[in-house]
């Protein structure tokens, strides 16, 4: 039977694991640690401690195995990065420092030839 996870780090399936997930099961792909609150169903930012379970005690690190007797893992987990967020911080950080990876490396031939050997 499919159980549809992937990993809440790299978005890499995690078919090969048997559920109930154990507390150490790690993906095949990263590395990361699976039994974590970030692929809990009850998971919330929005939520006091970030979780949705009210009498659950708090973990206070959220990408790392845990003891929750209430985790239930959640499909979906991983939220690919906001590349458009990237791409202003990037296209902000080239206007401030006047261009890209071509300007260095004129930058770089202007520096050579201002102190090369003569």
């Amino acid at each position: 039977m499919q159980h549809g996870l992937i990993c809440w780090k790299c978005g890499a399936s995690l078919e090969a694991l048997t559920l109930p997930l154990r507390r150490l099961d790690e993906c095949k792909a990263c590395g990361a640690e699976q039994h974590v609150c970030k692929l809990c169903v009850d998971y919330d930012t929005s939520k006091a401690k970030h979780c949705r379970e009210p009498i659950a005690e708090e973990v206070r690190d959220k990408e790392h195995a845990n003891f929750c007797d209430y985790f239930k893992p959640r499909p979906g987990a991983w939220q690919p990065p906001d590349q458009r967020a990237r791409e202003a911080s990037k296209s902000g950080l080239d206007a401030l420092f006047g261009g890209k990876a071509d300007a260095v490396k004129s930058g770089d031939a202007a520096l050579d030839a201002l102190f090369r050997k003569k």
